[in-house]
Formats: structure tokens, C-alpha cells, sequence
């Protein structure tokens, strides 16, 4: 890796790629000093406090992290409810050579885990272990994306936390709220998080936000086991 002065309070560290940095990202909760975590798909802004640790001393805890190469730290696991539906789903099967039902039972069965966030409050990049995910983005980005809107892009598969404009592929919908400031935490797709889609038409979608002890799937909590925060 390679360390970077970013400011006064905030190291810029360079991973070799999106495995390395996920690793990194977790390997360092609860590092003396360390204030916040920013992780990107191959760096992490490492924020911290100036008056428990100096740059260099933060800079040397950090080079010598080693990270597991067998297993991802547990960062709990949030279950999405989707109705595949999606404008694009025909389309993006197409363009991955399978059929709509094989696309759907993929994305399904693959073990799913959010990298970063970025683009919009809420909105996690979760990559998968399924090498079928190389998803290109739509020629033409829509100027109104659906609140809920499950997508493919890249080696992510994402979910719109609000209305937006957006280019990605649009495969199914869910009803949960993605991301609700009223909630602890605010974001469902965390940084490490494992996420599971289930398959679900709206009804179940309801029942099982009702079912994790969320009043509203719409708002307030939704169907997730939180884990570690």
C-alpha cells in the first residue's frame, strides 16, 4: 500500500485494488486516534484525531496492519426483498449472454458484500463472487430513476436510496428504505456489510420488514440484522 498526507487530520491510503482496500477498511475499526473510515475502490480515507496520534505514528500502525486473506471481518448482514422487474432486465441478460431467469437466480445465490459508498446518502456498491457480474452501464443514463430501484453496473450491483438520475442497468425494485435519518445507522448497505437478496413480490416485501421489527418498510427500521456498526 501507499500512505498519503491528505490534510492536518486525514491519511490517504492507496491499496492495490477493491479486495485490498475492503480489507484494510475493516482491518482498521477501532484503531487508536482514528475518527472515520472512508473507503473507495482502492483507497481508504483514514480521518483522526491530532491531539491521541500524529500522522507518522497512525501512518506506521497502519503500514503494518496484516489483513486475512482467507476471510472478511463480519460486518453484519442486511437481507433485500426484490421484485425483478427491472426496465433492463432482458436487456442485461442479453449483454451477459444468459437468460432473465439465470441473471435472476445468480444474483440471487451469489454472495453479495457492500465495498464503499458514494453517488447518494445510502447508496452502497456491493460486489459479488460471481464473475458474471461485468455489467456495462446504460449508453443513455435516465434523468429519473425510481426510489428502491435494484441495478447492475460494472461488478457492482446497487440499490437507489432516492429518485435520481442514474445509468446503471435496472434489474428488479424493493421497497426498503435504503436510507432513513431517523434510524441508527442511517445507511442499510454499509461499508463490509453482507447483503442477501431474496426474491419477493410486495406483500412478502412487507411481511418480512413487519417480520425484523420495522413498522414501515418505507421508513423507520428495516428487515436487516445489523451486526457489527
Amino acid at each position: 500500500m501507499r500512505i498519503l498526507t491528505a490534510s492536518d487530520g486525514a491519511l490517504l491510503v492507496e491499496a492495490d485494488d477493491l479486495e485490498q482496500a475492503m480489507r484494510l477498511n475493516l482491518a482498521w475499526d477501532g484503531v487508536p486516534g482514528v475518527v472515520e473510515r472512508i473507503p473507495g475502490a482502492r483507497t481508504v480515507l483514514v480521518r483522526y484525531d491530532p491531539l491521541r496520534t500524529t500522522a507518522a505514528a497512525l501512518a506506521g500502525v497502519l503500514a503494518a496492519t496484516e489483513v486475512d486473506a482467507a476471510e472478511l471481518p463480519d460486518a453484519g448482514e442486511v437481507e433485500v426483498p426484490v421484485r425483478y422487474d427491472g426496465e433492463d432486465l432482458d436487456e442485461t441478460a442479453t449483454l451477459l449472454g444468459v437468460s432473465a431467469e439465470e441473471l435472476v437466480a445468480r444474483h440471487l445465490a451469489a454472495d453479495w458484500r457492500v465495498a464503499f459508498s458514494g453517488f447518494a446518502p445510502g447508496f452502497g456498491y456491493a460486489v459479488s463472487d460471481d464473475a458474471l457480474f461485468d455489467v456495462p452501464r446504460r449508453s443513455s443514463p435516465r434523468t429519473r430513476v425510481p426510489a428502491g430501484s435494484v441495478a447492475l453496473a460494472g461488478a457492482f450491483s446497487g440499490v437507489y436510496p432516492r429518485e435520481s438520475p442514474g445509468g446503471w442497468q435496472l434489474i428488479g425494485r424493493t421497497d426498503l428504505a435504503m436510507w432513513d435519518i431517523d434510524r441508527d445507522p442511517p445507511a442499510l448497505f454499509a461499508p463490509g456489510r453482507r447483503v442477501r437478496f431474496v426474491r419477493a413480490e410486495r406483500a412478502a416485501v412487507v411481511a418480512s420488514a413487519e417480520s425484523a421489527g420495522g413498522a414501515d418498510p418505507r421508513g423507520g427500521e428495516a428487515s436487516a440484522t445489523q451486526g457489527a456498526r
